[in-house]
């Protein structure tokens, strides 16, 4: 979430205010909003330069209560709303502000639309695990490793990256093993993509999470972990700060995964029949391939020991660690299977 810090506080006004206040506030913070809220900080609603321009055109004066040109019911959002849907209602509402409150109705942060669209610089570490083998891609993996294989005229590997870019992380660390020349040759250090590349390089396959017992150093902040084959618009720095918020050793992004019973299930107690459900549809949460790792998780690996991460976090759990789950709803492909391969390079095709 993107909220201003320090610049909210000071377009608050209680609701004694005058309308003169308000055109004081407005010129010297200059973020065309004023925040009215009562004596205990519970959010009374909003003005703007437009309201106290109508509120003039009405015949109020500068000594006028700010009650008469207040918005009563602002749009509000929790602290826990992402910034990619405070953004879709910023523009269906066509505003450019947006009050934070918490569930005692007290201001506690405000969205501006510059801030909502400017692309943050993540120092944060994006390590890519690209070095398996992809055996149920075969044919098409013999000669080239999964992650380089090409959708929309560029490798996945490519896409990844290029996706993460846009959300400002800039460094990158490879996980490589089959193949790996191929990836090292294509991406190099990185310059020719605007970023920096570094690699680990696997001896022998070490699983989803045993790589990253190669880092070295170890990263100083919370980094992210993201399989080289799966295809998504999740959008990684939500899930860094969904992390961070939830302070969290450990975060998977997970996927609601539906699957209907084709048959009519009957419910008994005994040999009783107590109940029926037709066609019933299971509904669980599956591994996305998609992680935040804090620094620390790292000292739960063993140097060149295959683990896998389902592994690591259950490591955490074991000592009380807080492992967190990050539902995503955003487009998302696993391409595992040939059949994987064609709908990604028809989706990516479709959306060009």
């Amino acid at each position: 979430m993107t909220v201003i810090e320090n610049i909210w506080r000071k377009a608050i006004l209680t609701d004694k205010a005058t309308i003169q206040d308000v055109i004081s506030n407005l010129d010297k913070v200059a973020i065309r909003i004023v925040l009215v809220v009562d004596d205990s900080g519970k959010l009374q609603g909003t003005i703007s330069d437009g309201d106290v321009r109508r509120g003039l055109l009405r015949g109020l004066d500068l000594k006028s209560s700010v009650g008469s040109v207040v918005h009563r019911n602002p749009l509000v959002v929790p602290p826990e709303v992402s910034k990619d849907t405070v953004r879709q209602l910023m523009i269906s509402n066509k505003i450019q502000q947006i009050p934070v409150i918490n569930e005692k109705n007290n201001v506690v942060g405000l969205h501006l639309w510059d801030e909502i669209t400017r692309t943050p610089v993540r120092s944060n570490l994006l390590v890519i695990m690209a070095g398996g083998k992809g055996t149920r891609l075969r044919p098409y993996t013999e000669n080239c490793p999964k992650p380089m294989l090409q959708v929309a005229g560029k490798p996945m590997l490519e896409h990844i990256i290029e996706r993460a870019k846009l959300e400002g992380f800039s460094h990158f660390v490879l996980a490589i093993n089959y193949l790996g020349h191929i990836i090292e040759d294509h991406f190099g250090n990185g310059e020719r993509f605007h970023v920096r590349i570094d690699y680990l390089r696997e001896q022998a396959p070490l699983g989803t999470a045993g790589a990253l017992g190669l880092l070295d150093p170890n990263p100083e902040l919370a980094f992210l972990v993201t399989n080289g084959d799966v295809l998504t618009d999740i959008h990684y720095g939500e899930l860094l700060d969904f992390h961070s918020h939830h302070n969290a050793a450990a975060t998977m992004a997970v996927r609601v995964h539906e699957w209907q019973h084709p048959y009519g299930v009957v419910k008994t107690d005994g040999i009783d029949i107590i109940g029926f459900e037709e066609k019933p549809v299971h509904r669980s949460h599956i591994n996305a391939g998609v992680y935040v790792l804090e620094p620390e998780a790292l000292g739960f690996l063993e140097r060149n020991v295959h683990c896998d991460m389902p592994t690591l976090f259950e490591r955490l759990k074991e000592i009380n660690k807080r492992t967190a789950a990050y539902p995503i709803h955003e487009p998302w492909l696993d391409v595992g299977k040939q059949e994987d391969l064609i709908r990604a390079i028809s989706e990516k095709e479709k959306n060009k």
